[in-house]
C-alpha cells in the first residue's frame, strides 16, 4: 500500500462527558479526560488502524504535551514528522460531549497556527504517494499559506490530494479557492451546505464537483455519498454492532467519527477499493469511531 501523507492539526483534547446540558452561570456535572486529538492526527491514528502507512506531518510546542503526542502517535503506528514550534505551545481544544453523544469543540490551535511551508519535505511528496490536508490548516489565516503551498507542491509532482473541510462553523467561500488543486473534496451534510449554499445535499455534491473531480459527503446515520459529477453512489451506515472491532455499542462519543470515515475511504482507495467499496470502508470506520470515547482508535 502506498504512503498517505497527512497534513494538519494536532492536538490535546479535554473532553467533558456532560450527564445532561449545560446549565448557563451554574454547574453540569461531567466526566473528564484527556485523550490526543487534531483532525489531521485522528486520521492518521485511524489510517495506521486500518492497516495504511500514514506519515503525520505538523507542528507543536516545545512542551510536555507536545512531547507526549507525538509519542502517542507512534505507538499507534503514525510516523511522525511534527516541527516544534519555540513560540507557541502544543494546540488544545475542549470537547464537550453531551449525552446523545454530540459533540462541541473550543479550540486554541496554539503551534498549529505557525505551519510553515518548509514543514513538508519535498521527499514525502513521491510518486504514487497521497496527501490529505486537514481543512482546519486551510481555514486558520496564520496555517493557509503552508497548507496551499503544500497542495500546489503535491499537484507539481503529479501526487494525489484529498481535503476534508472539517468545520461548517468556519466556512466560507473563499475556502474553495484554498482547496484548489484537490482531486477529492471530504464534507459532511453541514459543510457542503455550506460551502455551496443549497439544502439538497447530492445537488450540492454535484455543484461541488464541478470543482473537484471527486466529492464524498458523508450524511451521520444516513451513510454516505460519492459523485464526480455524473454518476452517484450511496452506501448506507454501518450498524454500530458491526463495525470493525465493536465499539462500546451505541453512540458514545461522536469525536472524531468524520476523521475515522475519511482513513477508512483512503486507506480503501489506496488498496484499490472502488467507490462503494471505499464509502463502505469509510463509513465501517466512522462506526467503530463513535462507539469509542474519544477521536482515535481504542488501544
Amino acid at each position: 500500500m502506498s504512503r498517505i501523507v497527512v497534513l494538519g492539526d494536532v492536538m490535546v483534547d479535554v473532553v467533558a462527558r456532560l450527564d445532561g446540558p449545560l446549565a448557563y452561570a451554574s454547574d453540569a456535572p461531567a466526566r473528564i479526560a484527556f485523550h490526543g486529538g487534531g483532525s489531521a492526527a485522528n486520521t492518521a491514528a485511524w489510517l495506521a488502524y486500518a492497516g495504511a502507512r500514514p506519515v503525520l506531518v505538523g507542528r507543536v510546542g516545545d512542551d510536555e504535551r507536545g512531547r507526549a503526542a507525538a509519542a502517542d502517535l507512534e505507538a499507534a503506528g503514525v510516523e511522525v514528522r511534527l516541527a516544534v514550534d519555540g513560540e507557541r505551545s502544543t494546540g488544545t481544544c475542549i470537547v464537550l460531549v453531551g449525552p446523545d453523544g454530540e459533540r462541541t469543540m473550543v479550540p486554541d490551535p496554539g503551534a498549529n497556527d505557525g505551519l510553515a511551508a518548509g514543514d513538508l519535505s519535498d521527499e514525502l511528496l513521491g510518486s504514487g504517494g497521497h496527501l490529505h490536508v486537514g481543512g482546519y490548516s486551510l481555514l486558520r489565516a496564520g496555517s493557509r499559506p503552508a497548507a496551499e503551498a503544500a497542495i500546489a507542491r503535491a499537484c507539481d509532482r503529479r501526487v494525489t490530494v484529498s481535503v476534508d473541510p472539517s468545520s461548517s462553523a468556519l466556512l466560507s467561500r473563499g475556502f474553495l479557492a484554498a482547496a484548489e488543486g484537490a482531486g477529492l473534496l471530504l464534507p459532511n451534510v453541514a459543510e457542503a451546505r455550506a460551502l455551496t449554499g443549497g439544502q439538497d445535499i447530492e445537488a450540492a455534491a454535484r455543484h461541488l464537483a464541478e470543482q473537484f473531480p471527486e466529492v464524498v459527503v458523508t450524511l451521520g446515520a444516513e451513510g454516505a455519498l460519492w459523485t464526480d459529477g455524473r454518476d452517484v453512489v450511496r452506501t448506507p451506515a454501518a450498524a454500530l454492532g458491526e463495525a470493525d472491532g465493536g465499539g462500546e455499542g451505541g453512540v458514545v462519543d461522536a469525536t472524531g467519527a468524520g476523521d475515522a470515515f475519511a482513513a477508512g475511504l483512503l486507506a480503501a482507495r489506496a488498496g484499490g477499493a472502488d467507490p462503494a467499496e471505499a464509502l463502505a470502508a469509510g463509513c465501517r470506520l466512522g462506526a467503530r469511531a463513535v462507539g469509542t470515547p474519544g477521536g482515535r482508535p481504542a488501544r
